[in-house]
């Protein structure tokens, strides 16, 4: 070989050790830093967009399947039709159980939504995953409160006393 063939020979091989001892010096920089790092590449404490950060969060606290429902019961009219949506609407979620309460205007509604619950648990589990919901609950109208006013006489019952 001749001096200039050395001499890149010897050029390449310093480089390679350089770019070595950069790497070790490195990696015990992060190893000290707690393997975070700052510069030019991207790491765990750049900044996100609002829906990314959301998402990890999400992800990290194991919300998924809440979340999941929390957006059914924002997109309830889409799910069930705007018909039903009218007169039905979601009122809360068991996540133990699995189960969905949804709250009716009229008794015709929750018996005509009872008949339909067996399609809408699966189209529920088909936009959330498998298993999400497994039984919705169907509450009909809550009846007037029964107060005593100034007309009723001590110890009656209500609209259901028969006087007799």
């Amino acid at each position: 070989m001749s001096g200039v063939d050395l001499a890149r020979v010897a050029l390449r091989a310093a480089k390679e050790q350089a770019r070595a001892r950069g790497a070790a010096a490195q990696e015990r920089r992060q190893a000290r830093r707690g393997g975070l790092r700052s510069g030019a590449r991207a790491d765990g404490r750049d900044p996100l967009p609002l829906g990314a950060a959301i998402s990890r969060l999400i992800t990290e606290r194991g919300w998924e399947a809440p979340a999941a429902v929390g957006g059914v019961m924002g997109r309830w009219p889409q799910i069930v039709g705007d018909e039903v949506a009218k007169h039905c609407e979601p009122e809360s979620y068991d996540e133990g159980e699995r189960v969905l309460t949804v709250r009716c205007d009229a008794t015709a509604w929750a018996t005509q939504l009872r008949l339909l619950a067996p399609q809408l648990v699966a189209r529920l589990n088909a936009d959330l995953g498998h298993g999400t919901v497994k039984l919705i609950r169907v509450l009909g109208p809550t009846g007037p409160t029964r107060t005593y006013g100034r007309l009723r006489a001590p110890g009656s019952t209500g609209p259901g006393d028969t006087y007799g």
